[in-house]
């Protein structure tokens, strides 16, 4: 017959097992936390015109139509990666020209299409939309969301 686990047996089991799996988790933990230091996914400086831009993002609440890294609703185009779409991800001011003869031209007025709200927004803050929209463009997404279409 098999020999019984003693009480002593079952207690060394037990703690035995507990140190083990702490130091795994310290040991993971320790490892996931030099990664993520490691590798930023920040592709641009976080200034105080994409601070800006963030704000006027979310004051005019454009995620409601827009995903922004696949974030969002979806009834118009997904915007983490416009800027590349439209060839201004390295050039500022053409990121602004675009962006803004974009908004100017809206809404469209061609029936039967979605259409985009005309905002009242100040060359500022269509800059810093721009810059935002730029931040969001160069962050490392590790290709997500798969969107190669415009």
């Amino acid at each position: 017959m098999s020999e019984l686990l003693t009480k002593s047996r079952a207690r060394n089991v037990f703690y035995g097992g507990s140190i083990f799996f702490v130091v795994v988790f310290v040991a993971l933990t320790a490892q996931s936390h030099r990664h993520i230091t490691q590798s930023s996914t920040a592709g641009m400086e976080l200034s105080d015109e994409v601070v800006l831009g963030k704000h006027v993002w979310e004051r005019h609440s454009c995620i409601n139509c827009h995903t922004l890294h696949g974030e969002g609703a979806y009834f118009a185009p997904e915007l983490g990666n416009v800027m590349t779409r439209w060839g201004a991800q390295d050039d500022p001011e053409m990121a602004y020209e675009i962006l803004n003869g974009w908004m100017q031209a809206q809404p469209s007025g061609i029936e039967g299409r979605r259409q985009m709200p005309h905002f009242e927004i100040t060359e500022e803050e269509m800059r810093a939309l721009s810059e935002f929209l730029r931040w969001a463009d160069q962050t490392d997404t590790q290709n997500w969301p798969p969107n190669d279409a415009g």
